[in-house]
């Protein structure tokens, strides 16, 4: 791969010409920083493929080369796909094209805003990006904004929020653009005093005087846009001048979500955009036979009734209104083309999936496992909302954005308009756990606006979403493992699924990484599953297969793709094979984890959750580990299964390692958060199907952990900074689920092979 050159000449009012130019290689990885015309301080980041993981990095390259000699890149012995690629990975690689999004500007009156290409669904990112801005600018954390940009046209990719990546490539760009800027704002400064800049320190929004002169941020912000050569470095500081950064905080956007100032896409008040609801088949995906609506048109309010291909929508003056209307109309439906399937199938069919397990050599001891996993909603506290507003030459959308340039491309075509014609606001969501990924209520929102000729504020109603939304694919695995001597000799995984919806970015995000699915013929979802799915043990030989059961569902990925269910399965297997060879079930782990890292961590959760100590009857420990995205995580905890019926969890133990902590209060709740989601899934949260109709409609008979199913003891422990920061939204949710799982089998002397386990 040649050298990477790069020019950078912008212009600024003054008529100058920019900064540098620079045609002199720069080495293999960059990200530049520059400055934009502006009359205020305003400086963009341009990420380059070191805010990647090296290994990401690394393939980038290779994929690089080959096509620079003309060739496909041979990566795992399978053409176009790499061996050192994550789902994070991917997607950082993916969205490189689209890095000039991050734009820094220094206002008048001192506020420092981020234009942040990402969603903020909940996870603490704005908090996160914020200190990163507040460090690297010597700001008061509360002059700094992190507003979210919108959907970008121009942009060669989605600028996705997903696979834990936001924080792990938006690092270096982020401290880089406040470094530039705070230098400029010295400089100003200097100029103004006539000093050298060397002698000026930044501190509180304002740049200091040895004299005691001080001038803030604002005031110098006009001077600082005209600076071309910052007088001053412009480099972000050293891990040891760091004074907010891994300091636990709360987060910026906390009051204003405690007292309802905070804005969601149901908020909004769009001039002219009426409530607006749907009504939906009694199936999934069956479609409309009959319609009589003519008693909900006469209803008080009703302004409208209009069908859609996955309904028919009702507008009214109030959602109340709606509601009551949509209620009133006489519809009959055709059954959808799962009519026929219940859950018992589904298992059934996802069973039959299967290639046949290898023969074991002769003599050869080896442990089978089988494991169903259940459907699982997304279930998001926010229900889905989306505003639309269409008119014969354009579209306006406000709604929760994980993918925005995918949705603005598809909504464009359904409405038969240019893409630049189509604008999306992204508006923060309350929670996602990848729902949002999909913009399935945008879409019906521009369809329905459309047909109806006016502005429309559609929601779903939880039960909408319940049975006609997302799910994290139902699945079934089979392992093998075969063992001798004290050792592990081969592991065989083979996993069958409801065929997973990968298409809110994923496909786009290997293209753009480079790799060539097709030549491998390999299906997107069988490629991805062999990229991200991997097993941090030395287990012998290990192979993965995927079988996919195409049903016409729609499935989605929840809180990672594959991992929640993969590694889950996989570390009971670690578990009951320890016992069966006689081991201890944390010292069989620590014997084969691949990572020293990984044994840090193993380490410091047995210790602090003192692994092994006596337990009455019907309660037990267990243990999980996973690692992903660049971080990893180990859980222990101690379950009461005293009552078969209402098992719970009593007291959990954490330790993680994701490099370098932006914010400890933020990751402990991220981690926090995965261990409620892990002891729901595997102890009593799932969807029945029940003849193509989904049974769970809403938090009553979706039974996901209440506060009393909660542990009433939680202790978290971080490891030390260990290199740049990895990804947490994901990473706890295997490892929680299994030691819950393990637990629950310590505690109740058996093997449980269905997840959850009271459904």
């Amino acid at each position: 791969m040649p050298p990477i050159s790069t020019s950078i000449a912008p212009s600024d009012p003054t008529g100058r010409t920019g900064e540098a130019s620079s045609a002199e290689p720069t080495g293999r990885r960059r990200f530049l920083t520059y400055l934009l015309a502006a009359p205020t301080l305003t400086v963009a980041a341009r990420l380059g493929l070191d805010a990647a993981a090296p290994a990401a990095a690394r393939a980038a390259e290779r994929v690089a080369e080959a096509r620079a000699a003309d060739a496909p890149p041979q990566l795992l012995g399978l053409p176009g796909i790499p061996d050192v690629l994550d789902l994070g990975d991917a997607m950082i690689l993916a969205g490189l094209p689209t890095s000039h999004l991050l734009v820094l500007e220094v206002t008048p009156v001192g506020r420092a805003r981020l234009y942040l290409p990402r969603l903020e669904v909940g996870q603490g990112l704005t908090t996160a990006i914020a200190m990163l801005v507040a460090e690297e600018l010597d700001a008061e954390l509360t002059d700094v904004d992190v507003p979210l940009s919108d959907g970008r046209p121009e942009l060669l990719f989605n600028q996705l929020t997903g696979g834990s990546n936001s924080v792990r490539s938006l690092y270096d760009p982020v401290r880089s653009a406040a470094a530039a800027a705070r230098a400029r704002l010295v400089t100003a400064a200097a100029r103004r005093w006539n000093v050298p800049a060397s002698s000026l320190r930044t501190a509180g929004s304002a740049v200091l005087a040895p004299d005691g002169r001080r001038a803030g941020y604002g005031e110098l912000a006009a001077e600082a846009a005209a600076v071309i050569l910052p007088a001053v470095p412009v480099t972000p500081k050293p891990a040891d001048q760091l004074r907010l950064v891994g300091r636990p905080t709360g987060r910026i956007d906390a009051r204003d979500i405690v007292t309802g100032r905070t804005r969601y896409a149901g908020d909004l008040q769009i001039p002219g955009a009426v409530p607006t609801v749907v009504a939906r088949p009694t199936t999934v995906n069956g479609t409309l036979r009959s319609l009589d609506a003519s008693a909900a048109r006469a209803m008080p309010g009703v302004l409208g009734v209009v069908q859609i291909p996955s309904g028919v929508a009702v507008l009214a003056e109030t959602f109340d209104q709606a509601l009551k209307a949509r209620d009133a109309l006489r519809t009959t439906w055709n059954p959808g083309p799962a009519a026929d399937l219940s859950t018992e199938d589904v298992r059934a069919q996802l069973r039959a999936a299967h290639l046949p397990f290898l023969i074991p050599p002769l003599l050869t001891q080896h442990l089978d496992g089988e494991f169903d996993f259940a459907f699982v909603n997304h279930a998001p506290m926010e229900v889905l909302t989306a505003v639309a507003d269409v008119r014969p030459n354009r579209a306006e959308l406000w709604f929760a954005a994980q993918s925005p340039i995918l949705a603005q491309q598809t909504i464009a075509a359904e409405l038969g308009l240019p893409q630049n014609a189509v604008t999306v606001h992204v508006v923060r969501g309350g929670g996602s756990f990848g729902r949002r990924l999909f913009f399935d209520a945008a879409l019906e929102a521009a369809r329905i606006s459309k047909a109806a000729g006016r502005p429309v504020k559609l929601m779903w109603t939880r039960n909408d979403d319940m049975r006609h939304g997302r799910m994290r694919p139902a699945s079934h695995h089979r392992i093998r493992a075969t063992y001798g001597l004290g050792q592990v000799l081969t592991w065989e995984h083979r996993a069958a699924t409801v065929k997973t919806d990968l298409g809110h970015g994923l496909g786009e995000t290997l293209t753009a990484a480079g790799f060539d699915l097709s030549l491998a013929g390999l299906s997107l979802a069988q490629a991805f599953f062999l990229l991200t799915e991997k097993n941090p043990y030395n287990v012998g030989i290990p192979t993965q297969l995927l079988a996919e059961l195409p049903l016409d569902l729609h499935t989605g990925s929840w809180r990672s793709v594959y991992s929640g269910t993969v590694r889950v399965a996989d570390e009971i297997m670690m578990d009951e094979l320890a016992r069966r060879m006689g081991q201890d079930e944390v010292a069989f782990r620590r014997a084969r984890l691949r990572s020293a890292a990984g044994r840090a961590v193993l380490d410091t959760v047995a210790d602090k959750g003192n692994w092994g100590r006596p337990m009455p009857p019907g309660q037990a420990q267990g243990i999980g580990y996973h690692d992903e995205n660049g971080g990893i995580a180990a859980y222990l905890v101690e379950l009461d299964a005293s009552d078969r019926a209402n098992p719970r969890v009593t007291k959990a133990v954490v330790a993680a390692d994701v490099g370098r902590v932006i914010n400890p209060t933020g990751l402990e709740a991220q981690l926090t958060g995965a261990l409620v989601d892990g002891l729901s899934v595997i102890l009593q949260t799932g969807n029945h199907l029940d003849n193509g109709a989904f049974r769970e409609g809403s938090y009553g008979d979706f039974h996901y952990a209440r506060q009393r199913h909660t542990p009433p003891v939680v202790e978290i422990h971080l490891m030390p900074p260990s290199g740049p920061p990895g990804g947490a939204g994901e990473l706890g949710v295997p490892a929680a689920s299994a030691a819950v799982a393990n637990a629950y089998a310590r505690a109740t002397g058996t093997s449980p092979r269905s997840f959850p386990v009271n459904f």
